[in-house]
């Protein structure tokens, strides 16, 4: 073993920039950040010589004159200056490792000028050597990077290919624009523009410039304040029935900060998990802001991990908010009598609805399928005007299941929903002023018999004074006997009769015409591959095998039912499998085919 000796400068340098610099989308990153912090409104990235020569040019702050060499030395930052400020980090940058690491593997030339100084100051580097001059130019800063990896032949054999690369530098540059949206934003590959946004402000705008047009009606707003612990998260996610192939459109960021977070990630696929298909995955645009001391951020040279004080709440936060935001069941109270400062609302007499007098169904409009009970518990929060409520509104029969419940408050169908008849006795056409939709009667009900089984407690059994036997082998029958309880919780009640032998006592009311050799065949198939989501699988399967099957004429009281039924349900777009519910051809569309959009 040859003797200890002390490294140079730039050998020190080019081991650090392993760790921070890996692509030329990783100078991009930390380049753009720094103008980020430096307050820009404007940031122009140019990329040319197959993405080893980048520039950077912002309208930021400019670098003091004073501070230009001590900029381009290790660990040198004026984002924080103590070790308490670690855990108050507001910038994006704050390591001062950066640009130590970008003179030693490239040729750097900095021009900058704060709006104090006369003069701006052009600085040279290379091979870790800074030199300086005075010069003339705008309020700001340009950074320009020249042969990156120029002495690191080994790391220029690791790069992918130009367009690889680029691509990099491409997303990069989407996810900080989704962000930062007050900041205009422009990419260039070799002096042709590939991404501009416009800095207005608006979230809905930039998606807009960097993905397509009309990308926002397939998406739902997220915007939840949890003042107590100091939560904000604002974002879109995409409906149900607009999915990807993978997780690349996962736009996730923790106080503006890019993130690979698995706290976020897991709380979206938990929400999402029985709404889209298995292998898809949503579109999420989401950042979550919370209190610097409450997270930790100096994890990682790359800064894209963090850590949580409280993960559970962080989980809980973003999870209740994202399924808030994709609930479409639409409340809306009207009060008579409501004046500034305190408004009224009577009782409504313990009848059913249908029952209720004209002048109380005045007083409140219910636009939903839950008991008057439930209305008023989610609707309670958010009439924050109200100085007392009553104490109770009403209350339905206890022990009652869903489908006796249905009688106290009807759902009523859409103004526009005008019901056109059936397709191959599968789809139900409906006219609406946009244009044709084609909802799935089978996948319709089961989505709507799905969620009342879920919120019912009580679910209403029917007794088989015979029931054919059942073979099973002794495998399924561990599982159901594991499963006993889970399985009696949802209506089903089963007897062995040896290890391979068994018969329904009980099954779910609402599947009292189904035979139950084919209720547990599919039971068992369910639940064997799915341990430790049984109770779910079990709730699938039986609306599953509750709901009006494909290839079953309708008549239009019964269409109307499914209808609506459907509408009421708070995620309308898929079924529990994920399959989509319905599909509308925009009259548009059908105009453009007909020639009738001359």
């Amino acid at each position: 073993m040859g003797r200890i000796i002390q490294l140079s400068k730039n050998v020190i340098n080019q081991i650090a920039a392993g760790e921070v610099i890996e692509r030329p989308s990783s100078v991009v990153k930390e380049l753009v950040e720094n103008s980020i912090d430096a307050g820009a409104k404007k940031i122009t990235i140019d990329l040319s010589n197959e993405c080893r020569n980048i520039r950077v040019a912002d309208n930021g702050s400019g670098i003091f004159p004073d501070d230009i060499i001590l900029a381009f030395s290790k660990h040198a930052t004026s984002k924080i200056k103590t070790g308490e400020d670690l855990y108050n980090i507001k910038t994006m940058g704050f390591r001062g490792e950066a640009l130590a690491s970008i003179i030693s593997i490239s040729k750097l030339t900095c021009i900058t000028r704060t709006k104090d100084s006369d003069t701006g100051i052009k600085v040279e580097c290379e091979n870790s050597e800074v030199k300086q001059a005075k010069t003339g130019c705008a309020v700001g800063t340009i950074m320009e990077i020249k042969d990156l990896f120029y002495n690191l032949p080994a790391r220029l054999k690791f790069l992918k290919s130009v367009k690889t690369e680029y691509a990099y530098v491409s997303e990069l540059i989407q996810s900080l624009a989704l962000v930062n949206n007050s900041i205009a934003f422009e990419l260039k590959n070799n002096g042709k523009t590939t991404i501009k946004t416009t800095g207005q402000g608006d979230l809905s705008i930039v998606m807009k410039e960097l993905f397509q047009e009309d990308i926002s009606k397939n998406f739902k707003k997220v915007e939840r304040t949890d003042n107590i612990s100091g939560l904000k998260i604002y974002g879109f996610v995409s409906k149900p029935n607009y999915t990807r192939a993978s997780k690349k459109d996962y736009y996730m960021y923790v106080n503006s900060r890019i993130v690979k977070c698995p706290v976020i990630q897991k709380s979206i696929d938990t929400v999402y998990k029985n709404l889209i298909p298995n292998l898809r995955h949503p579109f999420i645009v989401l950042n979550l802001e919370i209190p610097p001391e409450d997270v930790d951020v100096n994890v990682h040279p790359t800064k894209k991990e963090v850590r949580y004080k409280n993960t559970n709440q962080i989980f809980n936060f973003i999870y209740s908010a994202v399924n808030e935001a994709l609930s479409e069941k639409e409340i809306k109270i009207f009060l008579k009598n409501q004046t500034d400062n305190a408004p009224q609302m009577r009782l409504v007499e313990n009848k059913p609805f249908d029952e209720v007098s004209e002048s109380d169904k005045d007083t409140i409009l219910i636009e939903s399928g839950c008991s008057i009970d439930e209305l008023f518990r989610q609707t309670q929060k958010k009439l924050e005007t109200v100085k007392e409520f009553p104490k109770k509104i009403y209350e339905p029969p206890k022990q009652q299941s869903f489908v006796n419940q249905e009688k106290f408050i009807q759902p009523i169908l859409r103004e526009e929903d005008v019901i056109i008849g059936q397709y191959k006795k599968t789809y139900i056409l409906i006219e609406k002023e946009e244009g044709l939709e084609i909802v799935d009667q089978h996948i319709a009900e089961e989505r709507y018999i799905y969620e009342q089984l879920k919120r019912t407690k009580n679910i209403d059994s029917q007794l088989l004074f015979v029931s054919d036997v059942i073979e099973i082998s002794p495998t399924d029958k561990e599982i159901l006997e594991t499963n006993r309880e889970k399985l009696c919780k949802f209506g089903y009640e089963i007897d062995f009769l040896s290890d391979n032998e068994a018969i329904f006592r009980k099954i779910p009311q609402i599947l009292s015409k189904i035979s139950p050799k084919e209720i547990l065949a599919d039971i068992l198939e369910h639940i064997s591959g799915d341990i430790d989501n049984i109770e779910e699988q079990i709730l699938i399967t039986t609306s599953c095998k509750a709901a009006v099957k494909a290839n079953t004429y309708l008549n239009p009281f019964q269409m109307q039912e499914i209808i609506r039924n459907w509408r009421t349900c708070e995620m309308p777009y898929t079924c529990p499998h994920g399959r989509p519910i319905s599909h509308i051809i925009e009259h548009k569309d059908l105009a453009k085919f007909f020639q009738r959009n001359k």
